[in-house]
């Protein structure tokens, strides 16, 4: 940053018995502390960083994460697909099915079930308001819609053979508690609180940071170098 001084200043500094020298001088050492940030505040190297999937959450995070269902959704078609879970360099992935040939579903019928369960497993579902005799008809009903899917296309689903329809029960038992647990998170509007609540509690803390930092920022004096007689004309243009 170049540093300029109005006439003024430089009278002023004059009278107080800095040569020419000494101003450009100084006026040199404030624009070399601008340029390695020794004058200023540094920026933080963190701020432009990739965000640690261990890092502590903010509120606005958490609220992201509460609501995020991406998650499930691939886990479930994971667990469909037959992969494995592997940790690689102390990160947790997803690895092909090691045998295919015995998974009960085949990419077709992965596919019809996880297109069914976006329409139960979303953010509209669980933000909800339901009570607990509607969640059972729900459940009653859902249950017998997947039982009725698979029983009736079981083998373009991939269940050609005897040994993948024994899993034909635990698939449909599977997938309907997946469900279930969207509804129960609705129940009597229960997450759509916990969300409320959780904005609110955000709001305040962003209400009282503002009010801390504002104070600090009025009781604070600019930081200046003490062995730079300029520092206190310069540091109106830092």
């Amino acid at each position: 940053m170049v540093v300029k001084l109005s006439q003024s200043d430089i009278a002023d500094l004059k009278r107080q018995g800095y040569s020419e020298a000494d101003i450009s001088k100084a006026i040199g050492e404030i624009e070399k502390d601008e340029m390695t940030g020794s004058a200023g505040t540094k920026k933080d190297p963190r701020t432009n960083s990739q965000t640690s999937a261990f890092s502590s959450k903010n509120m606005d995070d958490i609220a992201r994460y509460q609501l995020e269902l991406n998650d499930l959704l691939e886990q479930t078609e994971h667990i469909l697909k037959g992969d494995v879970v592997a940790w690689v360099e102390g990160m947790k992935i997803w690895q092909e099915n090691p045998n295919p040939i015995k998974n009960p579903l085949n990419a077709e019928g992965i596919r019809k079930i996880m297109l069914d369960l976006q329409y139960y497993i979303n953010r509209h579902i669980i933000l909800g308001d339901y009570e607990e005799n509607d969640i059972a008809k729900i459940m009653k009903d859902y249950g017998k819609k997947v039982n009725d899917l698979i029983f009736m296309k079981y083998e373009e689903m991939g269940m050609d053979t005897e040994e993948k329809r024994q899993e034909y029960a635990s698939v449909v038992m599977n997938i309907v508690n997946l469900v279930y647990g969207s509804y129960a998170r609705a129940k009597d509007g229960g997450e759509r609180r916990s969300l409320r609540e959780m904005i609110s509690i955000q709001q305040s803390h962003q209400s009282q940071g503002s009010n801390v930092q504002q104070a600090g920022m009025g009781g604070q004096s600019k930081s200046r170098g003490v062995l730079n007689p300029m520092r206190y004309v310069a540091g109106k243009y830092v």
